[in-house]
């Protein structure tokens, strides 16, 4: 084992159990480039439209009256397509 690897495993059993889960975390995030990369992504700075706010307020009793998301059948329909346009390769 190179000495970094093994300071870095000595300095881990020193940690206390609630520290072990922030490394765990850092190290998770350093080592998932999609966490890494969401982590580093600039905060959304884009204002809420109010056309935003409607919308999200339809979709909401939307999905009230239904009690489900949108089926793939309507979604497709909505853009004249079909499940059958989209064969499943094995």
């Amino acid at each position: 084992m190179s000495d970094t690897r093994q300071h870095v495993h000595e300095l881990i059993d020193q940690l206390p159990p609630a520290q072990l889960s922030a490394v765990a975390r850092l190290l998770e995030a350093m080592i998932d480039p999609v966490s890494r990369a969401t982590a580093e992504a600039p905060a959304d700075d884009e204002p809420v439209t109010e056309e935003d706010r409607r919308r999200f307020r339809e979709g909401q009793a939307r999905f009230a009256q239904r009690g489900t998301g949108i089926p793939m059948d309507e979604v497709l329909a909505e853009f004249g397509l079909k499940p059958e346009d989209f064969p499943l390769h094995k």
